[in-house]
């Protein structure tokens, strides 16, 4: 996929003075060993400059993972560690950082004596310190380990880092307001300059133009030939791939042309109600081509959406999608095809859905269709261009990332799956199960004042994205999961 960073992770192992050096050495090493041993070595970089003790220390190891290209930071307390120096090493590191400490060794031979490092106490001053000076960084939930151990939460927060360097390199293009009557896909954006985020917020006659200036797009025909191989039988509308591709080439060179010091993209488009009968056609096969590729793109100028969206394609390094949160499943489909078959009462369950903006390696088939629900005032031929197909079954996290009303950040995450039952509908459309989904929705989703759009990633990825959301800067209080049965929500009524 294109569109998402490669991380390069610094590892910086710090002492303090009083502590024996050789035992942040020896651990650094050994933990650098643990990790390339056991994931890609293209991660991680070694910082061989110094083991940090001082702020002299401090400069030349910034200096030096900088100069390697490293992105994010791993502070690795080999013993207790130099609590300024290292604070400030993260202060002055400009990328998400990680605070990892190094667990006792050779009890029974007397590493207790000369070779205890007391990482675990200097963990607790660093995390002081790191508030005293507002810098933010990650610490997983028990971040004292061996180095196999502390191998592997430097794997974990990879995705993350990667997630949070993405976001500070993002650029939200969007396309026209929000459809009338869709309130709910309008927030404030002040929350997206809070994030670092850049946002290009363009008319559809800007748009409207630029595509029909690549109007005789010399690359047409090839985008053309693309289209067809990928579609294969469900090219059920062969007239309308070439306005689609002359679209898409339009929204490519655009990001080409307006990316500007951003390395990221995203975009946020409009689909209704002008937008078929003036291009001549809807664009979600185009956005479900874009978002294959790892430029998602969102329904109805969702920015908020569109950013979700993006979130999850780089903690994933997959393709997401954008569905409503649409309707129930019908009591003769959960009795035939769900209950007794799946653990889920018929309240976990609803229909996620969209027109077709899927990524077609989404879809369980696929066909190129009309938008049934704008042809029912619209000219049929006007509507074409929809990807249609039920989302493939297995694994999926539910989230978003909204503001509010007020400019608050909130989110929620919820994990569940994707059944493997005919949905008898149309669009691009699954059944969703997610434990708990009756009360989530109630006293989240409602309470919480989302609208009905949410970002699906393909797999279970909120451990991730809920680290994500915290380093962001999103009050805990604030991030909605799928509660289980006996631990309430603030709103729900214990009598009830």
């Amino acid at each position: 996929m294109t569109n998402l960073p490669k991380m390069k992770i610094g590892i910086v192992a710090v002492s303090r003075d009083c502590f024996p050096e050789s035992l942040s050495v020896t651990r650094r090493q050994n933990l650098v060993k643990a990790y390339t041993d056991k994931y890609d070595a293209e991660d991680i970089y070694e910082c061989p400059v110094c083991i940090v003790e001082s702020e002299i220390h401090m400069v030349q190891a910034l200096e030096d993972i900088k100069k390697a290209g490293c992105n994010a930071l791993v502070v690795y307390l080999g013993n207790f560690g130099p609590e300024i120096s290292e604070t400030l090493l993260a202060k002055h590191f400009d990328g998400p950082k990680m605070f990892v400490a190094a667990s006792e060794e050779d009890g029974l031979n007397g590493g207790l004596i000369d070779n205890r490092g007391d990482a675990y106490c200097g963990m607790l001053n660093a995390s002081y310190n790191l508030k005293l000076r507002n810098v933010k960084a990650y610490i997983p939930e028990y971040p004292v380990g061996t180095a196999e151990e502390c191998a592997d939460m430097i794997h974990e927060f990879v995705p993350i880092a990667r997630t949070i360097y993405a976001l500070s390199n993002l650029k939200i293009i969007s396309f026209g307001p929000r459809p009338q009557n869709f309130l709910a896909c309008n927030a404030p954006i002040k929350q997206l300059y809070n994030l670092d985020i850049e946002i290009e917020e363009n008319s559809e006659l800007d748009l409207f133009e630029a595509f029909n200036n690549h109007a005789g797009d010399k690359r047409i025909p090839d985008v053309v030939k693309d289209m067809e191989a990928e579609l294969g039988a469900g090219n059920k509308k062969p007239e309308i791939l070439e306005k689609l591709a002359q679209y898409e080439l339009t929204l490519l060179d655009w990001i080409e042309d307006h990316k500007g010091y951003r390395k990221y993209v995203t975009i946020a488009g409009k689909c209704w109600p002008a937008f078929q009968t003036q291009f001549g056609f809807v664009p979600c096969y185009v956005n479900s081509r874009l978002t294959k590729r790892g430029i998602p793109v969102s329904c109805e100028v969702d920015i908020y959406g569109a950013l979700s969206e993006f979130i999850g394609t780089v903690a994933s390094e997959d393709a997401t999608t954008l569905l409503d949160i649409n309707n129930t499943v019908p009591a003769d489909i959960y009795d035939a095809d769900i209950k007794g078959k799946f653990d889920y009462t018929q309240k976990d369950t609803f229909m996620g859905f969209h027109c077709g903006n899927t990524a077609s390696d989404k879809l369980s088939f696929c066909e190129m269709k009309y938008q049934k629900i704008m042809a029912r005032s619209l000219p049929i031929e006007v509507t074409n261009g929809t990807l249609e197909g039920d989302i493939i079954p297995g694994d999926i996290t539910f989230f978003r990332l909204q503001s509010t009303a007020d400019a608050k950040l909130r989110g929620y995450i919820a994990q569940g799956e994707v059944l493997p039952v005919a949905t008898r509908s149309f669009g691009a459309i699954g059944i969703f199960a997610i434990p708990e989904m009756g009360r989530f929705y109630r006293h989240v989703l409602i309470e919480g004042n989302y609208p009905h759009h949410g970002a699906v990633a393909f797999g279970h990825y909120g451990k991730t994205l809920y680290e994500v959301f915290k380093y962001i800067g999103v009050d805990v209080d604030e991030i909605g999961f799928n509660q289980p049965k006996g631990m309430l929500y603030k709103t729900e009524n214990p009598f009830a």
